[in-house]
């Protein structure tokens, strides 16, 4: 037989057989469209959160948060908590994206391994994190000039910088590290997680464009608002940096770390061996490590305080 015509047949016979090997790729879910409120959804009733929301003065419209209270929260009616506000990735905003995080939290928390705390999940607005005046989208202002009063009216927090902190991952670890350089009076301590800083550096280095759709202000970016930063670098921050080492941020987060290194500031890192870009991974793995860091600077009404 010819051999391009026996080549020919086994291919035929084995096309089947490729095909029924060959996985289907996933197709990609466009997200769902941006809504200031989303209610938590019967799969999400975690213990002790509960949704609310607000009123947003500057757009005259109501906003959703989730927030965690701790066991004893109820009871301990005269005690004060320090307060974690959780920055959600992926974009658009959702408060209740991150929300599952409150599972490990109360888990450690009943058990004595950790602090308690309050825990507020964000709703980062249409252009997660950040102020985005072209689609009325202030997702920085609404989270810190309306939210947290809202918060410290509402809760017993501890109403002060030494009683809040800041954390985030992947787009929330990018809003973390702007916002605590943006308003480093505001946080007794900050965690930003798998931020993507390679595409902060770009929206440096190309006059606040992120992409053909998305420009941003002259100086929006970690890299610029951290060199601002380094100039007077005052008050203090506390920054525990934590990224996985599978994680497609792990590089570019090493390469910021070198930056913060070349510019002076100070920083812990936490590298999760064999994470990937997972906050749920991170959490089962290294989740008592940041919140016994927020705990390390922050301080309650109880009689642990300092």
């Amino acid at each position: 037989m010819n051999l391009f015509k026996t080549f020919g047949l086994c291919m035929a016979l084995a096309s089947p057989l490729l095909a029924q090997d060959a996985k289907p790729r996933k197709q990609k879910k466009p997200p769902l469209p941006f809504k200031w409120v989303n209610p938590l959804s019967a799969q999400l009733k975690l213990p002790g959160v509960r949704h609310a929301t607000f009123t947003s003065s500057s757009m005259k419209i109501q906003v959703g948060y989730c927030i965690y209270l701790p066991p004893g929260y109820a009871k301990e009616t005269k005690r004060r908590f320090p307060a974690i506000y959780y920055l959600h990735g992926g974009r658009p905003g959702n408060e209740t994206k991150s929300v599952w995080l409150a599972e490990p939290i109360d888990e450690a928390i009943r058990a004595g391994k950790a602090e308690p705390m309050i825990y507020v999940f964000v709703n980062g607005g249409a252009v997660s994190h950040y102020n985005y005046p072209q689609e009325n989208s202030l997702g920085e202002d609404v989270f810190i000039k309306e939210l947290i009063p809202h918060i410290d009216k509402t809760y017993r927090t501890v109403a002060a910088r030494s009683g809040r902190g800041l954390e985030g991952f992947s787009q929330g670890g990018r809003g973390t590290t702007r916002i605590m350089f943006r308003h480093p009076h505001l946080f007794g301590s900050c965690a930003p997680g798998g931020a993507g800083h390679a595409t902060e550096k770009r929206i440096s280095e190309e006059d606040g464009r992120e992409s053909a759709r998305l420009k941003f202000a002259a100086g929006y970016n970690t890299y610029d608002l951290a060199r601002a930063y380094a100039k007077n670098p005052a008050p203090k921050l506390n920054i525990l940096i934590h990224v996985g080492t599978r994680g497609f941020n792990y590089q570019n987060n090493l390469a910021y770390m070198k930056f913060l290194d070349e510019l002076k500031i100070p920083y812990q890192k936490l590298i999760v061996e064999d994470a990937p870009h997972s906050a749920r991974v991170i959490y089962k793995k290294s989740g008592l490590a940041l919140m016994r860091f927020h705990a390390t600077h922050l301080w309650g009404n109880t009689p642990k305080s300092r």
